[in-house]
């Protein structure tokens, strides 16, 4: 209902492409520059918390835009203003809501939350701008926002008598720019979530151009009725419906990587015959077909990034898929209105369609299979460390070993097992990775990496899942000695002012030798 409302009153306002294309990219925007920062709360608050306030944020919201309309205050940057901030409060509820998902369903089921989920959301697509429309028609589009405002008080009430488990945990939380740069670094050490990133990045930076431009092209159509908007939306959402019953049965016969490809080439379709077509009722059934594949390439992304990602970080994980969502929109909203001002919708919608058919092409390179048969739950297998020392938070970074007794013959494939799970260290929380060979006893390795304190080293125990349990199974299988590989921990001698004081030093040492 709100879509049509927003589209339907900036189009009376103003009725430039571009103007029409910013409040696509207003509701986007925040979700691409704030999502991150809602991913890290997710993962390091709680999770219901939060949704909370961020349902009250957008109902304020949505109340302040039905005010602004009804006393005749509403503007066009007024609109774009007030959006922007319904977008904040969705930015901030998105990565939360779909972490919480995993929590409600066995992982056999996520698949079938994931589309009963979208299924939800298709609905309200089916039904809101029908309700929306008419609204409009009788009562303007004030109605539509106070309604808007009224729907949030529903999930607000749901997530209040929720009774979420709370995670127990030794540990304190991480703290948030921290919290920030471990999630980038998950993300950069994690191929299965890097491919769900740039297959969802090719296909909806060119997929953004129908939803941008589907007000004016229902205004058009239609004659101006804000009926015609409304119409193509519901049957966009018709076809999502249908999507959510056919597609457990269309998986059992096609991979994702087959189904994603398949939904870009009906999108594709979809658009450029919107681009050339005069006649509404061909244009809206094939709004069903975009439907359809709209939500198979949603939900299929979707899951395979949820499979991909560990719980401790899911937040942050799934955060990086909606900037890809989010953001290939808002920035492409921009572009594909800009476009369209410059040529024509028509000449828009053609080249977004050959776009879609260029991306599905990432495909060869960037598979999304494989990623359903991880075991992501924590392992818990690393053994409590003995630690003597008492002053270990105040000791800086602190550097881990483990020593290998392996037959040289195997020292290439042990290499590339031990490749792999460096990346495993690294995505947990280790840098500066190495393994190096005993000059004077050839076969001993010495495998070691670093963490950024003792406190970091502990959270790194609770993250290994049981895939990186399999990762280092293999390694430790090169290992020849009687007792298993030797694991020591170092921390720098002296605090980490001492550390501060000596590097100093050392500088200023270094400088005076120079001159």
């Amino acid at each position: 209902m709100h879509g049509v409302g927003a589209g339907w009153l900036m189009t009376a306002m103003s009725p430039s492409p571009l103007i029409v294309a910013l409040v696509q990219a207003a509701t986007m925007l925040p979700m691409f520059l704030l999502v991150m920062p809602a991913g890290v709360l997710g993962d390091i608050l709680d999770r219901r918390k939060l949704l909370i306030f961020a349902e009250w944020w957008s109902m304020i919201s949505a109340l302040l835009l039905g005010v602004f309309t009804l006393v005749g205050w509403m503007s066009p940057w007024i609109l774009l203003l007030l959006t922007f901030t319904l977008g904040i409060g969705s930015a901030l509820g998105t990565p939360p809501f779909q972490s919480i998902v995993p929590e409600l369903v066995p992982r056999d089921r996520l698949p079938s939350a994931v589309a009963l989920n979208s299924m939800g959301v298709n609905i309200a697509r089916a039904v809101g701008p029908a309700i929306g429309g008419v609204l409009i028609s009788f009562t303007g589009p004030a109605s539509v926002f106070f309604f808007n405002a009224v729907s949030f008080s529903f999930t607000i009430f749901v997530l209040w008598r929720w009774k979420r488990e709370p995670r127990v945990t030794r540990l304190p939380p991480e703290h948030f720019f921290a919290g920030m740069r471990s999630g980038w670094r998950y993300a950069r050490r994690n191929p299965q979530l890097q491919a769900v990133l740039a297959r969802a990045a090719a296909f909806f930076s060119f997929a953004a151009a129908l939803w941008a431009l589907l007000p004016l092209i229902g205004a058009q159509k239609l004659q101006g009725s804000p009926n015609g908007y409304a119409i193509l939306l519901s049957c966009i959402g018709v076809g999502a419906v249908s999507a959510a019953f056919t597609l457990p049965k269309v998986r059992e016969k096609l991979s994702s990587d087959v189904l994603t490809v398949a939904a870009a080439v009906t999108f594709a379709a979809a658009t450029a015959v919107t681009a050339v077509s005069d006649n509404f009722y061909l244009i809206a059934a094939f709004m069903v077909a975009a439907g359809w594949s709209w939500l198979a390439s949603l939900s299929t992304f979707n899951v395979t990034a949820q499979f991909a990602i560990a719980e401790w970080v899911k937040g942050r994980g799934l955060a990086m898929y909606q900037i890809a969502f989010y953001g290939c929109q808002a920035i492409g909203s921009i572009v594909w209105g800009q476009v369209a001002s410059v040529t024509s919708i028509a000449t828009a919608l053609v080249i977004a369609s050959a776009g879609l058919l260029v991306g599905s092409l990432t495909a060869v390179k960037f598979k999304l299979g494989g990623t359903g048969n991880l075991d992501l739950q924590p392992s818990l297998h690393w053994p409590e460390p003995h630690v003597v020392l008492t002053d270990t938070a105040d000791r800086g970074a602190i550097l881990t070993t483990v020593e290998y007794e392996i037959d040289r013959a195997d020292a290439a494939a042990f290499l590339k097992a031990a490749q792999e799970l460096e990346r495993s260290r690294r995505r947990n929380g280790a840098y500066a990775w190495g393994v190096y060979e005993d000059m004077e006893k050839p076969g001993r390795v010495i495998e070691h990496f670093f963490t950024d304190s003792w406190l970091e080293h502990l959270r790194h125990h609770q993250r290994v899942t049981v895939a990186d349990r399999d990762v280092q199974d293999r390694v430790n299988a090169f290992h020849k000695g009687t007792a298993a590989p030797r694991v020591s921990h170092l921390a720098a001698l002296g605090s980490r002012d001492d550390q501060a004081h000596e590097a100093s030093a050392g500088t200023a040492r270094a400088r005076s030798s120079d001159r």
